[in-house]
């Protein structure tokens, strides 16, 4: 065995991508939010939520590599490196960036040729997708919101999945902002904007589509005056990785399709 032999996954992209790659062995812990694949959970303990972890668990299982995501993580991986474990934090925000972290991964556990035919494997699922939205004859202005307060509109991979399921991606460029706070937005940019269907996915909590609907103004949205207000399990949306290509990508076609 090339690499790294004993891997902790402080999220679930990197977690997912193992099990795909057939290199799941490997993995000596996980995040409690691991919810693909399903029996994940089952096989390793959990040692971390997702801003943070227990380090003393983490030390216990003796991993040669740590992996996490997003700067959200920094000050939890600064305290993993202060204990002299080896860390590697992605910071994947487009979809040709989680296709290269997927490669990234493979290469790392000597895997690379698998993991480059899965990326391509993802890549052509996209591209048909592609393909297809662009036959529709309409496309929707869709307004995604990741949080509720405040008002936090979709990540990159996002605004670029809505694009390829045929919807018109609302605050496409603050989409692209590194950080949550440049993706915040008003209830009166998002009145403005007018989305002809709205989706939800508020990061692990359940969508309150009554709180929604009720605030001031929206009930005149078209969205809401048409019933295309829908939820999408962050699970399959928010995890840069294999879900958000496969499962994330079907939800989000559905849901920009779908009549009232």
């Amino acid at each position: 065995m090339t690499g790294p032999r004993r891997i902790v996954c402080l999220t679930e992209e990197t977690t997912e991508t193992l099990y795909l790659l057939g290199e799941q062995k490997r993995i000596v812990g996980i995040s409690a939010y691991t919810v693909r694949p399903p029996q994940a959970k089952k096989r390793h303990p959990v040692v971390s939520a997702f801003i943070g972890g227990c380090i003393s668990k983490i030390k216990t299982l003796k991993p040669d590599l740590v992996v996490g995501f997003s700067d959200v993580q920094a000050e939890f991986a600064r305290g993993l490196v202060a204990e002299g474990l080896n860390v590697l934090i992605t910071n994947q925000r487009s979809l040709k960036e989680i296709l290269e972290t997927i490669r990234l991964i493979g290469n790392i556990v000597g895997a690379g040729g698998k993991a480059k035919r899965l990326a391509a494997s993802f890549e052509r699922r996209l591209v048909r997708a592609e393909t297809e939205a662009k036959r529709l004859a309409r496309h929707p202005r869709v307004y995604f919101e990741e949080w509720n307060e405040p008002r936090i509109t979709a990540i990159r991979w996002v605004s670029e999945l809505i694009a390829l399921a045929g919807g018109r991606p609302l605050f496409a460029k603050k989409s692209k902002s590194p950080s949550s706070k440049g993706r915040v937005v008003s209830d009166a940019e998002i009145l403005k904007a007018d989305p002809e269907v709205a989706i939800a996915s508020w990061c692990g909590k359940p969508f309150d589509r009554r709180a929604f609907e009720s605030r001031p103004g929206y009930a005149e949205m078209s969205a809401v005056r048409f019933g295309r207000v829908h939820e999408l399990e962050s699970s399959l949306i928010l995890q840069p990785g294999p879900a958000c290509l496969t499962d994330g990508l079907d939800a989000l076609r559905r849901a920009i399709s779908r009549r009232a």
